[in-house]
């Protein structure tokens, strides 16, 4: 399973995206998932490219879009961890979590989706939801491989 860290919002001159102080912290992240599958980060100007990038990724099936959004599922650890398993093993090649403009999501971006998943009730800078969610992405890795990484509290 390949997963794909994407947001909105680079700065001119880098695929990359910005280089903020978060940036060496996320590859982190997605550096120790690289133990359990492919993993990498992508950063669009705006919406629009990002879907247009969404919709030539070729495979098997379909990328799975999963956005993060203000008004979407809230889960926990484990079962943010079983709903990844989940789409594992119902053979999802790529799965690709982003974070969105500072205006939000379009209607068309969110009926684009298969989950609208929220971090919480905070709104939270888009570096630091970049890196929670780095981090949650390695979390569930762990649980799922059974990696003493995640200890449930």
């Amino acid at each position: 399973m390949h997963l794909v860290l994407a947001h909105i919002g680079a700065r001119p001159g880098g695929r990359g995206g910005s280089k903020d102080g978060f940036d060496a912290l996320v590859q982190v992240y997605l550096d120790r998932c690289a133990a359990y599958g492919r993993c990498q980060a992508e950063a669009f100007r705006a919406e629009e490219a990002f879907l247009d990038w969404l919709d030539r990724q070729k495979g098997r099936s379909p990328a799975l879009a999963v956005l993060l959004d203000s008004h979407g599922r809230q889960m926990n650890s484990e079962a943010f961890a079983g709903w990844l398993g989940a789409r594992r093993d119902e053979g999802a090649q790529d799965i690709v979590f982003a974070i969105g403009p500072a205006s939000g999501w379009s209607d068309a971006a969110r009926t684009r989706a298969q989950l609208l998943l929220s971090l919480g009730n905070f709104t939270l800078a888009h570096a630091l939801a970049r890196l929670v969610m780095a981090e949650q992405l390695y979390r569930a890795c762990t649980i799922l491989a059974g990696h003493p990484y995640h200890t449930g509290h």
